[in-house]
């Protein structure tokens, strides 16, 4: 069961991850292992020597990523076209999931929400962040071939693929956004779909974007990290802000997919996808609730590597 849990996180993960507006890192908030998929990364970085601390991270990390891995197959092969040709009602799908979120998140860090009501100006931060790489996704037409690559390209994928493990990491901003931003989208995803079709010309180009997601991850935990055992009040305040940005994200979504459309507006939303949207936060409440309570433990978004209070060494 503890494969399956796992491993349907990052199923899940990767099916936001691979569209457009929305963040991996906001599904592992909202499903509460934000703090452990952080500190399992840190540890596996930073931790010296094969330490039973960095071993369980080590296979909590693989069975992570082997859901994440069949998710983004999934989504290269199969759900890109549903994107396409429905982008509307998955639009409006996430929408829902982000607007219910928001509050389930408040009521989750509370303490941490109502220490300093002056740390909005975080969340105003997190918002204008999005908002800002958003706006510059909308001016980006470049394209690029990674079947037949150069050096330059190579640069630009080490680049592109460190932007972008950054942004999955970070609530709020989409790695297929920032993508999106460099040009890299489209020919990523059809280099993925033509490497599962045994196209192997595009092996030497993921192969460096790989390289650039493995660097990028090993820079930016770290100071994850620290701000959520430091500054997390802060940190909670500006994760708020860039989903709230999101939700723009997300409404301009369908003017960057390959046969662009308008803008989500009143007239094409979907309300019954909105209203699974929905639904899909209360379950994946509902579940996570169930599960804590079964394990004994927190369920919040803590995770089991959120900073905990020291326990007293006094003898009682």
């Amino acid at each position: 069961m503890e494969w399956l849990r796992t491993g349907f996180e990052g199923f899940c993960m990767a099916l936001a991850d691979s569209v457009p507006g929305v963040s991996g890192g906001t599904i592992a908030f909202i499903m509460g292992f934000y703090d452990k998929f952080i500190g399992s990364v840190h540890d596996i970085v930073f931790e010296r020597g094969i330490t039973e601390k960095r071993k369980e991270a080590f296979f909590w990390l693989v069975k992570l990523l082997i859901g994440w891995g069949i998710g983004m197959a999934l989504a290269a092969l199969v759900l890109t076209k549903f994107f396409d040709t429905h982008i509307y009602v998955v639009s409006s799908l996430f929408i829902g999931f982000v607007i219910a979120a928001i509050p389930v998140i408040c009521h989750e860090e509370w303490e941490n929400v109502r220490k300093n009501p002056a740390n909005g100006v975080f969340l105003l931060i997190g918002l204008a962040l999005v908002v800002l790489i958003t706006v510059l996704r909308g001016s980006v037409t470049s394209s690029f071939d990674l079947a037949s690559p150069d050096f330059l390209l190579f640069v630009f994928l080490l680049i592109g693929g460190m932007a972008a493990i950054s942004a999955m990491f970070l609530p709020g901003i989409s790695g297929s956004t920032l993508l999106l931003v460099f040009g890299l989208y489209v020919p990523v995803m059809t280099a993925v779909r033509g490497l599962l079709h045994l196209n192997f010309a595009y092996l030497p180009g993921l192969i460096v974007f790989g390289i650039g997601v493995l660097v990028g991850a090993a820079s930016v935990v770290k100071g994850i990290r620290v701000c959520l055992e430091r500054f997390r009040p802060q940190t909670i305040y500006m994760i708020l802000g860039m989903m709230v940005g999101s939700l723009y994200a997300i409404v301009t979504g369908p003017t960057t997919i390959d046969a662009a459309n308008a803008a989500l507006d009143p007239s094409n939303f979907c309300i019954p996808a909105f209203i699974v949207g929905i639904l899909l936060i209360a379950a994946l409440e509902a579940g996570k609730h169930f599960v804590g309570q079964n394990k004994g433990g927190n369920s919040g978004s803590g995770g089991k590597n959120a900073p905990r209070p020291r326990r007293s060494t006094r003898t009682r």
